[in-house]
This record gives structure tokens, C-alpha cells and sequence, in this order.
């Protein structure tokens, strides 16, 4: 698979979640796939369980979208740096909705079996998004 087929793969899964087209990013994903969200500490394994993790981000914040800033290739393996943003007009796990939008810069590391996404690792910073979204205070300035 060429470097730049891998490279559309990856932005595919932004471009899956954007849309919510929850069978196209079946279809982007080996069925043993792996995802590890850093940031948060969620890990998926499998195809549905990874599927049910982003719908949960969609319930969340229901327009929230990723643009992806940079990407780069290399052998079987692509890096995207992407600007997620959304508005939290629906709960989070226990914690209701703020109505707040954030902002947030990620880089997701993919690797790849054939031409689907065997692994994906998102490493994001959640104590901004927390303050973002006002879930946690500002820190106090000196």
C-alpha cells in the first residue's frame, strides 16, 4: 500500500467521525483493531467497541468535528496532527452538559495491517479540554 493511500486511510477515520458514517469506519478498521486514547486512558478493542467509544464523543458534543493540520507517512505507519472542536450539549459519563465549546490539538498514531487501521493511539491534552468545557477550574494565576 503506497504511502499516500495510507495517508487518505488515516484521514478517513477524522472524516468518519466528522459525518458520523459509523459502517464507513467499520470498514477503515481490522476487526482485532486497537485504540488507545491517551488522554483519557480509554482503551477499545475490536471494531464496535472502538465505533461505540466515538459515538459516545459525538453524544457528547454532537458537532464536533477534527481538521486535520499535518500528516506524515512512513512505511506502514501515519501520524496526523488534528484540531478537534465541539460545544458539550450533552453529557459526558456523569458529568452533565456545559453548553461551553472547546478547542483541542491531538496527534493520532496509526499503524496498519493491509489497508486498514490495525492500531491507533490518540494523545491529547484532557486538562484543557476539561477547563475548556468547564468541568475543571482555570488554575489560579500568581
Amino acid at each position: 500500500m503506497s504511502g499516500q493511500s495510507l495517508s487518505d486511510t488515516a484521514r478517513a477515520f477524522v472524516e468518519a467521525f466528522n459525518g458520523g458514517e459509523w459502517e464507513r469506519y467499520e470498514t477503515i478498521l481490522t476487526p482485532d483493531c486497537v485504540y488507545d486514547e491517551v488522554g483519557t486512558g480509554r482503551r477499545a478493542e475490536g471494531r464496535e467497541a472502538i465505533v461505540e467509544l466515538f459515538q459516545g464523543w459525538k453524544q457528547t458534543m454532537s458537532d464536533a468535528a477534527g481538521t486535520v493540520t499535518s500528516a506524515f507517512t512512513s512505511d506502514n505507519e501515519v501520524v496526523l496532527e488534528v484540531t478537534w472542536r465541539g460545544t458539550m450539549t450533552g453529557p459526558w459519563g456523569d458529568i452533565p452538559a456545559t453548553g461551553k465549546s472547546q478547542t483541542t490539538r491531538a496527534a493520532l498514531f496509526f499503524s496498519f495491517s493491509d489497508e486498514a487501521v490495525r492500531e491507533a493511539r490518540q494523545y491529547f491534552d484532557s486538562l484543557a479540554l476539561l477547563q475548556e468545557l468547564g468541568v475543571m477550574p482555570e488554575p489560579a494565576m500568581a
